[in-house]
């Protein structure tokens, strides 16, 4: 287990996955990160590459061949290596090898980087290149924290407020993991959602091109809470397991297929080209209060 901290912050990372496993505040002597309870959901925050969501049939195609994919892609399973550390930092890598190739053709080298500053966490995902041809992937964030974060409290004590208005529709999740064809409204001039148990009974809230570039989790009646930030991220998914306590908070460079999917990589939305030898990095944050 690696360990990061400041005078504010504990934090601790899976070499797994490079994943993580406890986000403790000194100062509100509260951890925010979810525990993994498997009678849930067993993951804490794992890291989505070289896809996010689901490929219809788990496959796609790319120069005539074609490959199989689960989920969320593999990184999220597989041990990174720790390539940097110090008392407030830390660097995991993952580079391409036998096993990643035989379901993604791209030589690549995926850096996550974990830093501290006061009562700030962030997490940048860091994608290169390593091969001689274009590469294509996607990547994004799926970190699960506690609600309640106080035993005082209840699930539907607390609001996810957008630090913008929006008019947005939710994307519909089909049965079989996939993005339908058309959104259903959600947000009509609206910044604020209440937190339920039944608000995920249908899966994960999805949107695109969001306005906000923040979501803070609050309770009126508690002093207790955190802002989550992002930038560039055209995706954003929230979700809880059913009737857990939980939510994720998801930013996205990638999105599940679509129902009507052709299979091709290239076609795919949400994919990102990176040309040989280029660098693309992505970052979020969490304050915790």
């Amino acid at each position: 287990m690696i360990v990061i901290e400041n005078s504010n912050l504990r934090v601790s990372i899976s070499e797994k996955g490079a994943e993580l496993q406890e986000i403790f505040s000194k100062e509100t002597q509260l951890e925010y990160l979810w525990s993994g309870d498997p009678v849930f959901w067993g993951k804490k925050s794992p890291v989505l590459f070289p896809i996010v969501g689901t490929l219809k049939n788990d496959s796609f195609h790319h120069n005539g061949n074609s490959y199989s994919l689960s989920r969320h892609g593999f990184a999220r399973d597989m041990n990174f290596k720790l390539t940097e550390s110090k008392e407030n930092r830390a660097c995991l890598t993952l580079q391409a090898n036998e096993q990643t190739l035989a379901q993604f053709p791209f030589l690549f080298k995926l850096n996550i980087i974990y830093e501290l500053n006061k009562n700030q966490l962030s997490c940048t995902y860091e994608v290169v290149n390593i091969d001689i041809k274009p590469m294509y992937f996607s990547v994004g964030a799926h970190p699960a924290f506690k609600v309640p974060l106080e035993s005082a409290y209840d699930f539907s004590d607390y609001q996810l407020v957008f630090n913008e208005k929006e008019t947005a529709g939710k994307w519909p999740i089909s049965a079989g993991g996939l993005i339908e064809e058309n959104p259903i409204p959600f947000f009509e001039n609206s910044s604020e959602v209440a937190l339920t148990k039944e608000l995920f009974y249908g899966d994960a809230l999805v949107f695109k091109h969001l306005k906000s570039n923040s979501i803070e989790l609050k309770n009126k009646q508690s002093k207790h809470g955190f802002v989550f930030s992002w930038k560039d991220f055209p995706y954003m998914g929230i979700w809880s397991a059913k009737d857990a306590p939980f939510v994720c908070i998801e930013p996205w460079c990638g999105i599940a297929d679509p129902v009507n999917t052709t299979g091709e990589l290239r076609q795919k939305e949400g994919m990102n080209l990176l040309v040989p030898g280029e660098i693309f990095r992505r970052s979020w944050s969490v304050t915790l209060y």
